[in-house]
């Protein structure tokens, strides 16, 4: 995210946690129902909600649940009803979802979900990695990514602008670190709420809503002869999203003066070595990258902020001119020969001609922290490869101790 020279209108600045900053903007899309299961470290989000309609502010239905599989069936349902919903979840709540997953997304239902990133247990463990969301890249939702707290709260707008448009009707995550994000206090410029009623009007947010006087079947049994179908109908709806979604993000850089579009880039214009990588560990990396180029080194981060769909042709574009891309996942893809961010890479760049080495780093698992060091090394690692023109490792492991 980027702040464009465009005067912000009606800017408000505030301090919030990044849990906050996404109940703030929820109440402002002004949603019809929440319904929610409380986990650390997301429990915030859904206890800020709960206030904001009791007290009034908010003019919603709040629906306390059993189970994170109960609260994303009841805003699915919900959602098919035409109403504007929201939930949020972590880690073993975002699991305990699974089944749900895939059936919000095949009913084509415009949920909007908050995942506030935490590492998948066994052994139990409450901080941040990207096992919950990367493990479900495949459930055909849209997945953004924020950096800040600030982009946890632009993105929960663009992501009912998303999600709502009749070319895409497709639940979206937006996705932001645990504690690094969910429970850190920062600067937030919060737009008008008149203006986001004007970029989020109410309407009949889901398109053939269940109306009685109107019979329809949803979620049927669909055999050998039809379920092909409604797949690749999905798949069209994913392709769709890729022309959506900077529309929609231009939409809201005219409200809140923020550039935002499907990665951010630093230092590409000149660099051999260019690092991708998702949430809060851009600006370390950012910082580190600047470091080293007031050093002579022509380096350069890419923070990717949607990753499903994932933007092969304008990733391809940016850095089809590196002699080294590194990919930096906080996930694990056991048996497979790396990290989810770094086979998506790979094979973005496989039929083009101009294919650059790529490096997979895996990092942070389970909180562990990412150093400026780690960061530092990181990129040597890319430039150790571009010197050699050999990658010595598919899979390195950055800040693991020895």
């Amino acid at each position: 995210m980027t702040v464009s020279s465009g005067e912000l209108k009606k800017a408000r600045i505030v301090g919030l946690t990044g849990d906050e900053a996404v109940a703030q903007a929820v109440k402002q899309c002004d949603v019809d129902v929440i319904s929610a299961y409380p986990i650390t470290p997301q429990t915030i989000i859904v206890e800020r909600l709960s206030e904001f309609v009791a007290n009034g502010e908010l003019d919603a239905e709040f629906v306390p649940v059993e189970s994170e599989h109960s609260a994303l069936s009841v805003v699915t349902a919900s959602a098919l009803t035409g109403a504007r919903v929201f939930t949020a979840t972590s880690s073993q709540g975002l699991a305990l979802m699974y089944e749900i997953l895939y059936i919000t997304s095949a009913l084509r239902t415009p949920v909007v979900m908050a995942i506030v990133n935490r590492a998948l247990s066994a052994p139990i463990n409450i901080h941040c990695d990207h096992s919950d969301t990367l493990g479900a890249r495949d459930s055909g939702w849209i997945q953004l990514y924020g950096e800040n707290v600030q982009e946890a709260y632009d993105l929960i707008f663009q992501a009912y602008k998303i999600a709502e448009n009749r070319n895409v009707l497709l639940p979206v995550m937006v996705c932001l670190d645990g504690f690094t994000l969910s429970h850190t206090l920062e600067r937030v410029e919060l737009i008008d709420d008149q203006d986001a009623l004007s970029y989020l009007p109410k309407k009949l947010c889901y398109p053939f809503p269940i109306n009685p006087e109107r019979p329809a079947t949803y979620g049927p049994l669909a055999l050998t002869d039809f379920y092909f179908e409604f797949k690749v109908q999905q798949a069209e709806a994913m392709r769709q999203a890729l022309s959506v979604i900077p529309q929609a993000m231009r939409e809201y850089e005219k409200i809140s003066g923020r550039h935002y579009y499907f990665f951010d880039a630093y230092g590409l214009e000149d660099a051999d070595v260019a690092v991708v990588c998702l949430g809060s560990a851009s600006g370390t990396m950012r910082y580190i990258a600047r470091e080293l180029r007031k050093e002579g080194h022509k380096v350069a981060l890419v923070k990717l902020t949607v990753y499903r769909p994932f933007p092969t042709e304008e990733l391809v574009s940016a850095l089809e001119d590196m002699k080294v891309v590194i990919a930096m996942d906080r996930s694990l893809s056991f048996g497979a020969v790396g990290g989810p961010l770094f086979e998506d890479l790979r094979s973005a760049f496989y039929d083009h001609e101009k294919r650059p080495l790529i490096g997979c780093i895996v990092y942070g698992l389970g909180g562990r922290d990412l150093t400026p060091s780690d960061a530092r090394s990181i990129f040597k690692y890319g430039l150790e490869i571009a010197k050699t023109g050999m990658v010595p490792e598919r899979v390195k492991f950055v800040g693991v101790r020895e």
